[in-house]
């Protein structure tokens, strides 16, 4: 269970435009080097390790030592456990069942507009 203060980690650590990013990156290149990362940002080297620090500490990035560099993991349970706190099994179904017709509605969107442009 995730007490409070661990709570409060995660939510300072997403309310933060950068760091969340930081987290989008690492999810899509699992074992990204930090070097690499930061250089997807136009901060110094200092401000991304802080940012790392910071998430971190809220165990949504894990760590591990490859040699002299660093491989970044996101850790989702942390963002898991947060959810089932305020979710019973029915609202988690339709709050699935709302993100699958959102994500349906989007694609038709994209679409269409696709479409659209194709058509000009």
């Amino acid at each position: 269970m995730l007490h409070d203060h661990d709570m409060d980690a995660v939510f300072q650590a997403l309310g933060n435009a950068s760091r969340r990013r930081m987290l989008d990156i690492v999810k899509q290149q699992p074992g990204i080097v930090v070097g690499a990362l930061a250089s997807e940002f136009d901060v110094s080297r200092i401000a991304v390790m802080k940012h790392l620090a910071v998430l971190e500490e809220a165990n949504l990035l894990v760590s591990e030592k490859d040699g002299r560099a660093r491989r970044l993991y996101f850790n989702a349970v942390p963002i898991q456990m947060i959810h089932e706190r305020w979710t019973t099994e029915y609202s988690a179904y339709w709050a699935g069942q709302l993100t699958r017709i959102k994500y349906i509605a989007e694609t038709r969107h994209r679409d269409n507009e696709s479409v659209g442009k194709q058509r000009k």
